[in-house]
């Protein structure tokens, strides 16, 4: 008897054995299919439309070309996502990506810490623009961890950091955004 869960791993195994073919139609039918939540994690960590765009086609010519690597033991969407952070994170390092560790960033300021307690109506769209204004580092600890699900200790394999620099830079990131939506709703608020 297949199970439920091996059964939601598969769920497009036909597509996937059809790729293994060779089959272009099918290809593009498992790229219809992820290309725009790829693309999201990949806006996320860049922070730039056509550096997405790259990733994006980069991490599905790898995954096309090593589709045979597929085991079926995740989901396609989690192998995929897989190569997918690879590929940004990559992708950044070749832009010499700066993560600032606990010990040469010092302590947080009296203003990140104060804003601990305020609650603010806040549009998405509004932090979405604000993580979007976060230093390289500190956005990409806080999409990996905070969006995309990853552990601290994975993030810092991933990135090649330790765990608390992953910690620091994810807290930071925190005290930034929070300091980001502050200013932002001042400006608003006027």
């Amino acid at each position: 008897m297949i199970s439920l869960k091996s059964q939601q791993r598969n769920i497009h195994a036909e597509v996937i054995a059809l790729c293994l073919q060779g089959d272009r139609g099918a290809q593009q039918q498992l790229y219809d299919l992820y290309a725009r939540a790829m693309y999201n994690i990949c806006y996320r960590m860049t922070n730039d439309a056509d550096e997405a765009a790259d990733v994006l086609q980069e991490a599905f010519i790898s995954a096309f070309n090593n589709l045979g690597a597929y085991k079926g033991t995740a989901s396609f969407g989690a192998w995929l996502k897989k190569i997918v952070v690879n590929k940004a994170i990559n992708h950044l390092r070749s832009k010499k990506m700066a993560l600032v560790s606990l010990e040469e960033a010092g302590p947080l300021s009296e203003v990140e810490v104060a804003v601990e307690d305020e609650s603010l109506y806040l549009h998405v769209e509004k932090i979405k623009s604000c993580i979007r204004l976060l230093p390289d580092g500190y956005r990409i600890v806080f999409s990996l961890y905070l969006l995309e699900g990853y552990d601290h200790q994975e993030i810092g394999e991933i990135l090649g950091i330790s765990t608390s620099t992953s910690k620091s830079q994810y807290n930071r990131a925190k005290a930034k955004l929070r300091e980001l939506l502050l200013a932002e709703h001042k400006i608003s608020k006027g």
